[in-house]
């Protein structure tokens, strides 16, 4: 059974002008608390939910303009949490509400979370260790299935020596293997998840977060076609069965040669000049198909 905690919303000590409440921790929420405070007044913002943001948090574009929902809300969301006049109640709802226009006093309830809000860095893990939710289980110390040739054997050990000591050390390793070998070859994870005392399901985990690191081999140059709102109005579709037509290869593919390896991605943050599309590094805006082969041109 789930225990529950009341906390009453009372005007802070210090505050000369008084306290306000906020109810919903929505995009108009939180921009209602940033313009209380600033008028210099104490905000309780009480949200149903365990974050803030509301369904704006979670949109990838926005109408009409085809702006990333994402950096229109993050800056306020941002804002809301770092501001000393800004008390943010989550998972907790207005129970009652006495007084009278002007004066009123409003007992909120909140759900326990059984976790320390002061310590919580937001990583996940006690999700997956909750007792409630989950089974827990011994977790075996995984062993490299096959041993490393020298060379690779050479680079794992060089790598691992410059991290010693360093307890954020599979980020540098698995970087470094992705940017020498192009891709991170399952031999070498292994491996550096043993060196590391890590487990290997832990250490895939971090690897496949990211978009840079991939597990299979790929060509000398990466070619990124952006598919998103803005640069699908844009016929971007038409531009990725182009480059799949010369390439000779489907989304993810390395054409024969080994030149180019072909994806398509939601967004590289070119939306004002879309379509667009990134090969390494290189970025071009506006991209029209009878320049495609000029561009594939300058990476040999």
């Amino acid at each position: 059974m789930i225990a529950e905690t009341t906390k009453e919303a009372v005007p802070a000590k210090k505050e000369p002008v008084g306290a306000v409440l906020v109810c919903g921790g929505g995009i108009a929420g939180i921009q209602a608390s940033l313009d209380l405070s600033a008028a210099g007044f104490y905000v309780y913002l009480v949200e149903e939910s365990p974050t803030i943001g509301g369904n704006m948090a979670r949109l990838d574009k926005t109408f009409p303009t085809g702006d990333c929902a994402t950096c229109i809300i993050s800056p306020k969301v941002v804002a809301c949490m770092r501001d000393l006049n800004i008390d943010v109640i989550t998972m907790a709802e207005v129970v009652k509400l006495e007084g009278e226009a002007g004066n009123f006093r409003a007992t909120v309830k909140t759900r326990p979370r059984f976790v320390n809000m002061d310590k919580c860095t937001g990583c996940g893990d006690c999700i997956e260790r909750c007792p409630v939710r989950n089974i827990p289980r011994t977790v075996f110390e995984s062993k490299p299935a096959e041993e490393l040739d020298k060379k690779d054997e050479a680079f794992l050990t060089d790598i691992i020596a410059r991290q010693q000591g360093d307890p954020g050390a599979l980020m540098p390793v698995l970087e470094a293997t992705n940017r020498v070998y192009g891709y991170l070859p399952r031999g070498i994870v292994e491996h550096a998840a043993s060196r590391l005392s890590i487990p290997l399901a832990s250490a895939l985990k971090v690897a496949s977060f990211y978009d840079k690191m991939r597990f299979e081999p790929v060509g000398r140059h990466v070619i990124q076609v952006c598919n998103g709102t803005s640069c699908h109005s844009q016929h971007s579709a038409a531009l990725i069965s182009l480059l799949e037509k010369k390439l000779g290869v489907s989304d993810g593919g390395t054409d024969k040669s080994g030149r180019f390896t072909l994806r398509t991605v939601r967004c590289l943050g070119l939306c004002a000049l879309s379509p667009s599309m990134r090969i390494d590094d290189v970025s071009f805006g506006k991209v029209d198909p009878d320049d495609i082969d000029k561009i594939l041109e300058q990476f040999s």
